[in-house]
């Protein structure tokens, strides 16, 4: 009950922040889109509360919003950084790609933790996230294999985001 109920919470907050129902015609608090956020978050979490977050409350803490905070510019600038690479690959005359599925490790043990990373790893341009198993093991397609040795690769692909979630997540 408690999962179901952060998860309303996290989900109402989110709620009042995209929509803003603050001001926009009477000056007040717009009441129709607040219940509409309210019903739309209990119903999220009423189907998804049960299977979403192991701790809910620790999302609330904030210093995990402070490294989610910092978190959001490194990927932001990985992922252009990818943008950049694969339009390169994708407009050279001979098109020098070497696609292959490299196996990366992470530290994170957490379903929540693994499952950011692979979405993390598949978002940015280039790499696309496979398998995702428990035990902190990922196989990733690579558009460009540069190394196939685990722990270049996990360095190479996984580490710029794993310590950032580490302290987000785990």
């Amino acid at each position: 009950m408690g999962r179901r109920i952060g998860v309303f919470v996290v989900s109402f907050i989110t709620w009042c922040l995209l929509a803003w129902p603050y001001g926009q015609v009477s000056g007040g608090l717009d009441g129709q889109s607040l219940l509409v956020g309210a019903v739309a978050s209990l119903l999220v979490a009423l189907v998804l509360g049960g299977g979403m977050a192991e701790r809910p409350a620790q999302l609330l803490n904030p210093v995990r919003w402070f490294w989610l905070l910092c978190y959001i510019p490194v990927f932001a600038y990985y992922c252009a950084k990818a943008n950049l690479q694969v339009a390169y690959l994708v407009l050279h005359p001979q098109m020098p790609i070497k696609p292959g599925i490299v196996k990366v490790r992470t530290r994170l043990r957490t379903k929540m933790g693994i499952t950011a990373l692979a979405n993390s790893i598949t978002l940015t341009p280039g790499t696309l996230t496979v398998d995702a198993g428990e035990d902190g093991e990922l196989y990733v397609h690579w558009i460009e294999v540069k190394t196939t040795d685990e722990e270049e690769a996990t360095k190479e692909i996984a580490s710029r985001f794993d310590c950032f979630l580490a302290r987000i997540i785990e």
